[in-house]
């Protein structure tokens, strides 16, 4: 997997978390989460919703899917150069 790290102006770094780098060498972290992915009864689908809002935005049958999409449509893509 490829990871992108953005910073912005003020210094905050914009990722999809992953172990591949190791952030804490940069400094303390403040980790927020940005979709929330839980089991839905009635549709027996994974559901993934937007951690802030609430509003869904992925439904599978398997959670595995649930995460690579999150890992796919949630990384930051490169500042074009």
């Amino acid at each position: 997997m490829k990871s992108t790290l953005r910073f912005d102006p003020g210094g905050h770094i914009g990722c999809l978390y992953t172990e591949a780098i190791d952030l804490r060498a940069l400094g303390r972290l403040h980790v927020v989460r940005a979709t929330d992915i839980r089991f839905n009864d009635s549709t027996q689908k994974w559901d993934v919703h937007d951690a802030a809002t609430g509003q869904l935005l992925f439904s599978h049958t398997s959670r595995t899917e649930c995460l690579r999409w999150e890992q796919t449509n949630l990384q930051p893509q490169p500042l074009p150069q």
